[in-house]
């Protein structure tokens, strides 16, 4: 068998014109290199991002995968993959519908009633409504489905108390999907069910949690008798976990990630060829392990492709993607190293490279530990036993 990484004809004309779009449509704020002052402020880079997702949604693209009845693009595996490579080589935002495209809205589509298609999938679709994903708890992160938030039924509604931590993106949310336990007496892979609540709803508490880089990007979320209408109920009761795990069609291969990287190391190169603070010269070991950090980014691009290659062909993921977010969330943390050598003692004042050190530290966390991929690429991967 021929394997090859160049595009067939059709593959190569939707690429000219997913590249011919950003050229001509992106602002460009998004598009410059600089980082700080003018149209690349932060409230220029707000209003350049709200300008290009305009521009998406006018194209039809915000939601690649879903149905076009629905509002989507209706986009084959390749194409998403090439759209995705193409706004990340470009370095503009790519997924602009946030939660809401990414996640709950397919699983709507797949599973809610014709009602919840009506409520929610158009106010996805114009931003209207920021989503946030309510599932890890202080005592189910990786073991998700030891979660205990209680949601008992009283009347049209269910009754919720307890908490969920690490919630990206609450503060600023309108709405959130969670999975509460409604059973607790079934095994825990049952008796959980699957809910869309009101953030805005009497009981509903967040608090911001501080990270070691300063930013507040994560949350604890405390419900205290928060009532919410069975109708925002999605699926059967007690069998939200089957509803929580749908392998969705959206693009896993994390192309962005690979190409990101890639851009930071790009970025590594300005700022020692300008000298200053950061240098090459510093410390020629620097060069070496940048050398080994380009090859590394290079091999994430590789494990991306490998893992679309398997979606185009019908076949779903697993360990091949966990594969790819091992690899390259722990080659995050590597670069976060070397920008910091490369700056050396400079890199001990709060700059860019301190920021970006301390950031880095929970890229083998979030979106499933280090310890949970290896483990599925050892059991599911390698046929290796459970311990």
């Amino acid at each position: 068998m021929v394997i090859t990484l160049s595009d067939n004809e059709r593959e190569a004309t939707w690429r000219k014109e997913v590249r011919s779009f950003i050229d001509s449509e992106a602002p460009a704020a998004l598009k410059a290199a600089g980082d700080e002052g003018g149209e690349n402020s932060l409230f220029g880079r707000l209003g350049a991002i709200k300008e290009w997702r305009e521009k998406v949604a006018a194209k039809g693209w915000i939601a690649p995968s879903w149905p076009k009845r629905f509002g989507g693009a209706d986009m084959t595996v390749a194409e998403q993959f090439i759209m995705n490579e193409e706004f990340a080589e470009s370095g503009v935002p790519g997924n602009l519908g946030g939660f809401g495209v990414m996640m709950i809205g397919p699983t709507i589509i797949e599973h809610g009633t014709e009602e919840q298609k009506e409520e929610h999938l158009t106010k996805i679709l114009k931003g209207e409504v920021i989503w946030c994903q309510g599932y890890s708890e202080p005592g189910a992160g990786s073991d998700l489905a030891s979660l205990q938030t209680r949601a008992v039924r009283d009347g049209d509604d269910y009754v919720i108390n307890g908490q969920k931590i690490w919630t990206t993106g609450a503060q600023f949310a309108d709405m959130m999907y969670m999975l509460v336990r409604t059973d607790p007496d079934a095994p825990k892979h049952r008796g959980i069910t699957y809910l869309l609540v009101n953030m805005k709803a009497p009981g509903v508490t967040v608090r911001p949690l501080t990270m070691l880089s300063g930013a507040q990007g994560f949350n604890e979320v405390f419900f205290e008798d928060v009532r919410v209408p069975v109708k925002n109920r999605i699926g059967e009761e007690n069998r939200g976990w089957y509803v929580g795990t749908t392998t969705l069609d959206f693009e896993r291969s994390s192309i962005g990630s690979a190409i990101g990287v890639r851009k930071q190391l790009e970025a590594i190169i300005r700022q020692a060829k300008t000298g200053g603070e950061a240098s090459f010269d510093r410390n020629p070991n620097v060069k070496r392990e940048f050398a080994d950090r380009w090859i590394e980014a290079e091999v994430a691009k590789m494990l991306s492709y490998r893992v679309v290659s398997m979606q185009v062909r019908g076949q779903i993921p697993n360990h091949e993607a966990s594969m790819c977010k091992l690899f390259s969330s722990e080659m995050s943390q590597r670069i976060a190293n070397l920008s910091m050598h490369l700056f050396g003692m400079h890199g001990n004042v709060r700059n860019r490279a301190s920021n970006g050190y301390m950031q880095a530290v929970s890229s083998t966390i979030a979106g499933g530990t280090t310890e949970v991929q290896k483990g599925i690429i050892a059991t599911r991967g390698l046929g290796l036993p459970r311990g």
